[in-house]
């Protein structure tokens, strides 16, 4: 994290710089989604991102990315130590684990109900135990916590332009729109790790179970039954964007361009999959450079309007924002724009 972004948000203790800065390298590390975008931000709100998406990754490594072998009772262990350092650090506002610390702070200047919090690390433990869904709303379920809480952390951040209750449902519905996205791309990767997030009465209806997507994932044999399971699963997630969108509106004004140019990204993750013949047990489909590029730029010329009118207009209260996806290539045009 730059001088500049945690002088602009006004952090000044040497021991809270540092611990911005480790997540920061979180996100660099793990989150290039998310890091990217916040090139897209005002500078003094990029911080609490990066604590935030900071925060989620590394309870997101402890579930997934230990060492192989590392059993499940490694893994509690690991989560409820971070649960005991979450606690710690939003009733003391502070905490000596660098992410703790850092997220109680934003916690703190922004208001951020700490049930989200909660809620995540609930959601982060099922992931130790659970390996399948039945039907979309038990999948639903799963993702208050793992995805639409983080839309409602990023809520304040972003801000609003209408009473921010009148937000929520949107912001939560985009989380849960970009995770279902990252099932669909993920699902070899998740199924390596024992887990099926495609809900099994959807794979059923096309006649299909574990059983053939092992099959499938370990012979590299397409299957029919399987390919149409996996478009029903994106049309499913294009009706949670749809549903999302009209939610952009009601974000401030310097917000928008993100979160949009986040949607438009997320969203190509589905083009992206079908482009590739499905094949999502077989490979990892990628949105393009060019794409993201294109994307990017795009994101670029909204914040520049967004500045230009708001230097024509009285000075107004901001608060800040979240996440999408800049390609490494933009990330030095959208430090100008800056």
């Amino acid at each position: 994290m730059t001088d500049r972004e945690l002088d602009a948000a006004g952090i000044t203790d040497p021991a809270l710089r540092a611990a911005y800065r480790h997540c920061r390298t979180l996100n660099a590390r793990h989150g290039r989604t998310y890091f990217l975008a916040t090139r897209l931000l005002p500078v003094e709100r990029r911080p609490a991102v990066h604590a935030l998406y900071g925060f989620a990754r590394w309870a997101d490594d402890i579930v997934d990315s230990l060492a192989p072998g590392t059993g499940a009772d490694a893994r509690v262990r690991a989560l409820t130590r971070l649960q005991e350092e979450l606690e710690e650090g939003l009733r003391r506002g502070g905490s000596e684990e660098p992410v703790a610390h850092a997220l109680a702070d934003t916690a703190r200047r922004y208001a951020i109900d700490h049930v989200h919090f909660r809620d995540f690390m609930t959601a982060m433990r099922s992931d130790l135990t659970v390996t399948a869904y039945p039907t979309y709303a038990d999948l639903r379920a799963y993702m208050h916590g793992s995805a639409a809480v983080i839309g409602l952390q990023m809520l304040p951040v972003l801000g609003t332009v209408a009473p921010r209750e009148e937000a929520e449902p949107y912001a939560a519905a985009l989380g849960v729109a970009f995770q279902l996205s990252n099932f669909l791309r993920d699902v070899g990767e998740d199924l390596d790790r024992g887990r099926v997030y495609l809900p099994a009465d959807l794979l059923a209806g096309h006649g299909v179970d574990r059983e053939l997507l092992v099959r499938s994932r370990a012979t590299g044999r397409p299957d029919r039954r399987i390919t149409a399971a996996l478009r029903e699963f994106a049309e499913l997630t294009r009706g949670v964007y749809r549903a999302a969108m009209p939610g952009v509106d009601l974000l401030e004004a310097v917000s928008r361009p993100c979160i949009r140019t986040a949607a438009v990204l997320y969203g190509g993750i589905l083009d992206a999959v079908a482009r590739d013949g499905w094949a999502v047990l077989h490979r990892r489909s990628v949105v393009s450079r060019r794409r993201r590029a294109v994307v990017a730029a795009d994101g670029l010329v909204r914040v520049a309007a967004v500045r230009l009118r708001t230097r024509a207009q009285p000075p107004m209260p901001t608060r800040a924002l979240p996440a999408a996806v800049l390609p490494a290539a933009a990330v030095r045009s959208a430090e100008e724009v800056a």
